[in-house]
């Protein structure tokens, strides 16, 4: 099951949403309950086993908090 972001028209709030069907039909925001919700281009973040913890990580960084990947992990990096 598949976590999508998305951006509403109506209030301006960003959403990850989990979508449990491939047969989905939308879905309201979280927020403001408008269904006018537009899906974000996402990226994600994978690790690799054996990996030196923090290597290149400033590099990784989108500069946007909100997409970045690295945030939230504990690794160094900067935006």
């Amino acid at each position: 099951m598949p976590i999508y972001e998305f951006h509403c028209d109506a209030c301006g709030s960003d959403s990850e949403i989990l979508v449990r069907s491939s047969n989905w039909t939308g879905t309201s925001c979280p927020k403001c309950g408008s269904e006018r919700l537009s899906k974000k281009f996402s990226t994600f973040a994978a690790s690799v086993a054996g990996g030196s913890p923090g290597a290149d990580a400033s590099a990784s960084c989108s500069g946007t908090p909100s997409s970045c990947g690295l945030c939230g992990t504990g690794k160094p990096h900067s935006h």
